[in-house]
């Protein structure tokens, strides 16, 4: 009876801290897979007994505005854009495709570059928009002010939740891949061009003349877009609310802590800082049963195993006859498809192949009967075919899965294929060479996946330790530099190099003035010497 009782009041206790110990956190997330990721972070965090505000806008197409878990903050905007509109998609799978045609296809490439800059100056300027709904409304920042949030919570791929956050003077986490027009490492850390990949590169971390020649040119494009683009969209906000000598850069450089959706099994090795903290594929769980019918299927497969084929919603837009090559191609071979498929029913699909509206891709990437996965090349796909353990055939559509693929070829888990040069034959003969054991996919991967779970903290754990880290410690501000508060010229040290150049400029000029005073000395003693 004792212990019963001592085993009460100790669990009574422990539940009073726990739910002491929870927090207010507000979270400003952004559209798209993005959202998906957050989400997962979300249900997280209101299992431990944290009280989510999510605010979202009065167009949004996926964040629901009741949700369990959390209460929204719903934000009425009169011009809210949708980044993952078909037809812009479209239009920029339209153009990749062309520009990849050949390697020196000009002008789809500038076409390319032209629809990705529109496409990110109308997202910046209706996440500035709606941001500058929130600021002008004192009503509701009076109400933000006075909830007591710990911390806010955001992806920087737009920077209104930063903007937010450093307004409010809350600390900020970002979860965060990329940031507008960069991979995130660029924004916070050293990143050496001659080793360290730029978006859009397509390069690995061990790069010949010409590959530091197009990473250069890759990183210069991120610039001009950071600047021309990205930048203006948040200054005029930023002037009139926060400190007319900052700009967006410098505020998400002031970010308490990165959860950086990445993991060195997957990334090139590169310098880093104390305040990221890397969390790819925190996302993945054990595989669950698959329903009846499916597992029947998977079942069939025999000892040939099964292809498992998911290009996330993006396949939809392709102006090319692909569905009737997969399937072609899949009608040949001795394994059982599970493809993901949208669109009309393709003529040659074989009764090896099953098609499927949704599918349940982690709980069928860790069937054991899965032999391979073909992916567009989504770094949620990758993930999850690491944590699996499945080798991947990749063709790559669209925006960072063709920097991904590099990573995928370098760690000889994939083959990759282009899109402009797939057909039946090499569709066939890439899917017999990675489930070719004297191929080594299907080791290299094993090796991979045995990489990614050899932690001592799973990532999940690690994101809620250290957003609970940064609410305990109000911002944790002993992990961040200060190099988020130096200028551009302070950071690179130009006005040190201003400096020794122009004492070695002043230098030479006394050093020429006074050879040219004694030079006419030594003249003038010359002719009065003559005279």
């Amino acid at each position: 009876m004792f212990l019963h009782c001592t085993l009460l009041i100790a669990g009574l206790l422990w539940t009073q801290t726990s739910l002491s110990s929870a927090g207010k956190v507000l979270v400003y997330p952004v559209e798209g897979s993005r959202w998906v990721n957050m989400n997962i972070i979300l249900h997280e965090l209101h299992k431990r007994g944290h009280e989510l505000t999510v605010v979202r806008s009065s167009r949004s197409s996926q964040i629901p505005e009741n949700a369990p878990h959390y209460k929204s903050l719903t934000i009425q905007v009169t011009d809210a854009m949708d980044l993952d509109k078909a037809e812009q998609i479209a239009l920029l799978l339209k153009n990749v495709i062309e520009s990849r045609k050949s390697e020196w296809s000009i002008l789809p490439f500038i076409a390319t570059y032209q629809t990705f800059f529109n496409i990110m100056e109308q997202g910046n300027s209706a996440s500035a928009e709606m941001l500058r709904t929130i600021l002008e409304d004192k009503a509701l920042i009076k109400n933000l002010k006075s909830s007591k949030f710990d911390l806010i919570l955001t992806d920087p791929f737009y920077g209104s939740g930063v903007v937010l956050g450093s307004y409010l003077g809350l600390p900020t986490v970002l979860n965060v891949r990329w940031i507008m027009s960069r991979e995130a490492h660029f924004t916070i850390a050293p990143s050496p061009l001659s080793y360290i990949p730029a978006f859009g590169s397509e390069v690995s971390d061990q790069m010949t003349f010409r590959d530091r020649l197009k990473n250069l040119f890759h990183y210069v494009l991120a610039q001009y877009l950071d600047h021309m683009v990205t930048g203006p969209a948040y200054q005029g906000l930023i002037s009139e609310f926060i400190d007319p000598e900052t700009n967006i850069f410098s505020l998400t450089r002031g970010a308490a802590l990165w959860l950086m959706r990445v993991d060195f099994v997957f990334e090139f090795p590169r310098p880093t800082m104390p305040n990221v903290v890397y969390v790819g594929g925190f996302q993945c769980k054990p595989s669950r049963p698959l329903p009846d019918e499916l597992e029947m299927f998977m079942q069939s497969s025999g000892e040939h195993g099964v292809i498992v084929m998911s290009f996330g919603t993006r396949f939809k837009g392709l102006d090319l006859n692909l569905s009737e090559i997969f399937a072609s191609a899949f009608a040949h071979l001795p394994q059982k498809v599970v493809w993901r498929h949208r669109g009309p029913k393709p003529s040659t699909v074989g009764d090896n192949t099953l098609l499927l509206d949704w599918i349940p891709q982690n709980d069928l990437l860790g069937h054991p009967k899965t032999k391979v996965f073909i992916t567009h090349g989504g770094t949620n796909s990758i993930y999850e075919a690491i944590y699996h353990g499945v080798p991947m055939l990749a063709i790559p559509l669209i925006l960072d899965q063709f920097d991904n693929m590099v990573r995928l070829k370098a760690k000889g888990i994939a083959e990759v294929l282009e899109v402009t040069k797939l057909d039946v034959d090499t569709l066939t003969q890439s899917l017999k060479n990675i489930m070719d054991e004297k191929q080594l996919y299907m080791k290299n991967m094993h090796e991979i996946s045995s990489l990614y779970h050899d932690t001592p903290l799973k990532p999940m754990e690690s994101i809620i330790f250290w957003l609970e880290f940064v609410m305990r410690h109000k911002g944790a501000a002993h992990l961040r530099t200060q190099a988020y508060k130096m200028p551009w010229f302070a950071y690179y040290n130009v006005d040190i190099l201003a400096f020794i150049i122009a004492v070695f400029m002043i230098f030479f000029l006394l050093f020429g003035l006074i050879c040219k005073l004694l030079c006419k000395g030594l003249e003038r003693k010359r002719k009065a010497k003559q005279q």
